[in-house]
Parts: structure tokens; sequence; C-alpha cells
């Protein structure tokens, strides 16, 4: 009997949606707009992503997974149901069977809670599969075979360091620090050097366009609009990409040390493979510019 198979990448920041035969066939943002009153799903996605920060009082714009696990059962279900529909068509009766990435420290409660809500949603089946795995796969790593392979995947709401080696995760660490806690930093910098308040969406632009890990000599510019402390009215101000780079810097050197820590951990055999192979970065973190120079600086491979 034909079942469809679906792979979903639920990221705390993006949910990614993988048909065989057809590709990437969604990209979209984790975040759900409910009307209050009534509890009932406005948005899903992009759609929803526009409305933050733009919305009445009695419509609010939820991620609703934190740290990349379910923060709320019944939006990431409701969630869930929209991009599985999408995926195989509103009028398709078979339920396919689903795959779908989790971090590499979930627990059994977490596990179940992402397996109950899948099912809910109208998957026939659903599979979790560590993240850290996936990422190797990705990266054409051959995870079966017995020499050691690093991985440092920055999401949305978590950083995960693994070593792999014969199919299955060696030693590892799982930090909720990554491309959220960066918008907050730039934020938070921005309140404290400028007296300027930015919102999310404007932080998140500004990582993208003028981020980096590393100062550099020839300095990004960016033009940011928000509204002064001070005054309360708009104000104009310029931020470059070595301000940035000031601002990650402590929630970068946490996932440095993180690296350190697995370090710590792996055999030293696979330590002597990851010295000689290198070390892969993947997630929405490893678009940061000069990130794998940080890390090479910080861990010497």
């Amino acid at each position: 009997m034909f079942t469809k198979k679906i792979g979903i990448d639920l990221g705390t920041a993006n949910t990614i949606v993988f048909v065989p035969g057809k590709g990437y066939i969604i990209n979209e943002p984790t975040i759900v707009a409910l009307s209050l009153p009534d509890n009932t799903v406005l948005a899903v996605g992009r759609e929803a992503k526009d409305m933050i920060g733009r919305t009445p009082e009695d419509i609010v714009a939820y991620r609703p997974l934190k740290d990349g696990v379910i923060a709320d059962y019944y939006i990431t279900k409701a969630m869930l149901r929209y991009f599985i529909s999408k995926a195989v068509g509103y009028f398709n009766f078979l339920k396919p069977d689903v795959v779908i990435s989790a971090p590499a420290g979930i627990t059994p409660n977490e596990r179940r809670a992402i397996t109950s809500a899948a099912k809910e949603a109208g998957a026939a089946e659903a599979y979790i599969v560590k993240e850290p795995l996936l990422a190797a796969l990705g990266a054409g790593i051959p995870i079966n075979s017995y020499s050691g392979n690093m991985i440092i995947n920055i999401g949305g709401g978590t950083s995960e360091v693994a070593v792999e080696s014969l199919g299955s995760i060696v030693s590892w660490s799982s930090l909720r620090v990554a491309g959220n806690r960066f918008d907050q930093a730039i934020m938070d910098y921005i309140k404290k050097k400028y007296s300027l308040y930015v919102g999310e969406q404007t932080a998140e632009l500004i990582k993208i366009e003028v981020g980096s890990a590393l100062p550099i000599r020839e300095k990004l510019e960016i033009h940011v609009r928000g509204r002064d402390m001070v005054s309360g009215l708009p104000k104009d101000i310029m931020v470059n990409s070595n301000e940035v780079a000031e601002a990650l810097n402590p929630h970068l050197l946490d996932i440095a040390v993180s690296v350190q820590s697995v370090f710590n951990e792996t055999p030293p055999e696979l330590v002597a493979d990851i010295m000689e192979r290198g070390i892969i970065v993947s997630g929405g973190g490893a678009q940061l510019r000069n990130i794998d120079e940080f890390f090479k600086q910080m861990s010497g491979v």
C-alpha cells in the first residue's frame, strides 16, 4: 500500500518539510497566530511571523516550541496539522509516515509529546531522530563508519555539540543558547548603547545582514529604526558588524565552552579523528559570518 513519507525539521525558529521526490516544499517560521477570545488559529508560519509586534490585544503570535521542545501542545498540534496537510494535500486520505528531528537531550516525556502531537495532527506513524545525526547525514558524513566526527548544530532555541561514530552519538552537550538568544543580545546591546528599543524582527535582520562572530576590518553597516527610550519618538541609527560581534561574544563563548566539555568526554582516538577531519557547523547559526574562524581559534581544530 502506498504511504507518503515526510521529513519535518521541527525547529524553535523555523520548520522545514521535506517530501521524497519533491525536495523541500515548506520552509516557514515556527510561529502560530491565535485569536484570544475563542482560541482559534488565525495564521501559521510566515503569515503569523509578519504579525509579530503588529497585532491588537486580542491576537497573539506564539512560538509553540521553546528551546527545541514543545512548550504548548495544542498550538504545536495545530501547526503540525497545517504543515502535514500542506505537504500531502488537504484531500489526501492516506496518512503519511513522518520523521521528526529533535534535540539530542530530549527526554522521554518530550519525545512522547512530539510523537502524540504528530499522530493527532494526521501522521500514521511518527519517528524521532536526533538532530546531530541528521545534520551529519545532511553534510554527507558516513555516520556508520568507525571514525569520529564532530557536529556543532546552532539552531533557534538550542546549540548542540555531538561527536558521532558507528551511527550513534558518543558524547554530546545541549545548550539553550542559540539564534533567539543572539537576537535578544542584539536588542539589549542597542538598548544599552544607543538608548533605543528595537523589535525582535529588526534584531534578526541585523544579525542576518551584518552579523559576524568576530570583528572584521571592513565593517558592514545597516540602517536601523526604533523608539528612543528618552523621548519616546522614532529614531534612526547605524549599526555595524563589529558591534554585533561584541553583542554576541558572551553567547558564542558559552558554545565554545560546551565544545570543550564534549572534547573532555570524547575518547582520544576519536579526538584524533576530529583533529584530522575538522568540525562541521550546521543550523541557522552556521550562516553567521566568520563562525568557522571563531571555533577554529577557540578549539584549535
